[in-house]
């Protein structure tokens, strides 16, 4: 039987070349309404896309056919992943083809700024030769502040070294060994706002980075610094950037993506020491080639052979494993989530440990499961297929270690964390082989189902504490669905409780305000 892929993007004409070549019928059909394109997509077992095609649920309910959407290049904000799941379509994007051109997209950016090109450029073009308006200043000896050291700011540190720049480096992933192999030195936030002389974010857009330049942590800057942002719209308070820019305490700002894309229109817009392209970051004839061909590569390797590379909603696992595997992936998942939520500040080390009958499963995918939900707190795109890449290249520290034992539990997961205020463990069961159930939680026994929205509270144990908590949640209108308690050696308590909406940060400052409290922390499974 012919498989058959189409391609509904411009795309470089090498990806159509390789699926040729490994002998599958290829369609390049570009241009096309939703409406044409649910007319024909349901012929294909592959979709090759860039940005244009809007895989939504409507276009997947069409697709009868349809094993693999191929994203050629990083995001896919556009393709509905979960509905893709639900119809056991693969999702897979090429993180990795276009970090060369991003890394010198924000290089390019940062010399703009440091001499005024682009003002300069209209000024000369004018007519005027305003030599002596466009004063610069050199980035040799200059300190770089990366906001993200992952695959894109390790390669713009590489740069800026061999600019003779001092590059310091935030990242909660970063080990201090993988800081010294990068010739960087690594720093909490506050300190790399309070040094730089310019700053590049390189990091995914979530909720522990949305707006990670506010205006506070603006006005934390040394005065003058230049900003550059070529990797998420949304990282930077555009109205506190501007208002920054206007008072002189940042010196320049130079975006390739905005909050709201296409961006028609913004207040940044003819703001003296502000240059913007038009998210431009991948926008090279090598990276387009890149892309092309490494979507096409593992297109047609999951469609011919089974392998996946790059999966979005899919662990790299073999048919015979995946149904005994499936329920402790899901529970190394929401362990490795809670880890993630909880244990703060730099970790250097991450332990993955099986007991009983998980000892003798496949260890991969198991801890393929953790680090993605473990990551997957500070990255949008972080997968069981990708997380070990991204925990390696962070230099995160990995072990798997494989009891024989018999514990109190058939079978058991245990993950720790190695953090600057010590170990944090928790560890989970399966009931009845199938259902996760957190069992201990930081050395205390604690039972509880890990989903939906929580709230961790740590406090000390004292009569009258949740009857207060109960009446200020059920003043804000929130729904307490269970409560889990813990006692901790020393006098405190633990409580985790699951609640029927999110708990936002108006909340959560009241019940820190609560006497005997002295953590909450709001999670999400």
């Amino acid at each position: 039987m012919t498989v058959k892929v189409l391609i509904s993007d411009q795309m470089d004409p090498r990806a159509a070349a390789i699926f040729r070549e490994r002998g599958i019928h290829v369609d390049e059909i570009t241009g096309k309404t939703p409406d044409e394109l649910a007319a024909i997509v349901g012929d294909y077992d592959g979709l090759a896309i860039r940005s244009s095609t809007k895989v939504t649920a409507r276009i997947l309910d069409a697709a009868t056919n349809l094993k693999v959407v191929g994203r050629a290049g990083i995001g896919v904000d556009n393709i509905d992943i979960p509905a893709a799941t639900a119809r056991g379509v693969v999702v897979m994007n090429t993180p990795f083809g276009n970090s060369i051109t991003t890394a010198e997209h924000a290089i390019a950016l940062m010399f703009a700024l440091a001499r005024q090109l682009p003002e300069a450029d209209a000024s000369t073009q004018a007519g005027k030769w305003e030599k002596n308006r466009f004063m610069g200043v050199e980035v040799t000896g200059k300190t770089l502040g990366l906001i993200g050291a992952g695959n894109i700011g390790s390669i713009v540190a590489s740069r800026a070294l061999g600019l003779k720049m001092k590059v310091v480096a935030f990242d909660p992933f970063l080990t201090p060994e993988r800081a010294v192999e990068m010739g960087v030195e690594k720093v909490e936030l506050d300190q790399l706002l309070a040094r730089a002389d310019f700053i590049t974010l390189h990091t995914p857009l979530t909720d522990q980075t949305r707006n990670i330049l506010s205006a506070a942590n603006i006005a934390k800057t040394k005065k003058g610094v230049r900003i550059i942002n070529c990797a998420r719209g949304g990282l930077i308070d555009e109205a506190a950037l501007k208002d920054a820019l206007d008072s002189g305490q940042v010196g320049g700002a130079a975006l390739d993506v905005f909050e709201s894309e296409p961006a028609k229109a913004s207040p940044l817009f003819n703001t003296p020491n502000f240059v913007s392209t038009p998210h431009l970051g991948a926008s090279t004839s090598e990276a387009q080639v890149n892309v092309a061909i490494q979507v096409a590569e593992q297109m047609s390797d999951y469609l011919l052979l089974g392998g996946v590379t790059n999966a979005m909603n899919m662990p790299s696992l073999s048919a015979e494993e995946a149904p005994r595997l499936k329920p402790y992936m899901a529970l190394a998942e929401k362990l490795g989530s809670l880890v993630g939520q909880l244990a703060h500040g730099s970790i250097a080390c991450l332990s993955i440990e099986t007991e009983g009958a998980a000892a003798a499963l496949n260890a991969k995918p198991i801890t393929g499961a953790v680090l993605a939900g473990f990551m997957r707190v500070h990255s949008d795109t972080v997968n069981m297929v990708n997380a070990p890449v991204l925990a390696k290249e962070r230099g995160l520290d990995v072990r798997e270690v494989r009891h024989d034992r018999e514990g109190d539990y058939h079978t058991l997961l245990r993950v720790s964390a190695r953090t600057q205020a010590g170990e944090r463990t928790v560890a989970g069961t399966l009931f009845g082989n199938s259902a996760p159930r957190l069992v201990e939680l930081f050395g205390v026994k604690v039972e509880a189902d890990l989903v939906g929205d929580m709230l961790y509270i740590v406090n000390e144990d004292r009569p009258g504490f949740i009857g207060r908590l109960g009446t200020l949640l059920g003043e804000a209108n929130i729904n307490i669905g269970t409560f889990h308690l813990g006692r901790i050696a020393g006098g405190d308590a633990i409580l985790l409780l699951s609640v029927d909406e999110p708990v936002g940060p108006d909340v959560v400052a009241k019940v820190e305000a609560l006497a005997g409290v002295k953590l909450v922390r709001p999670l999400k499974f």
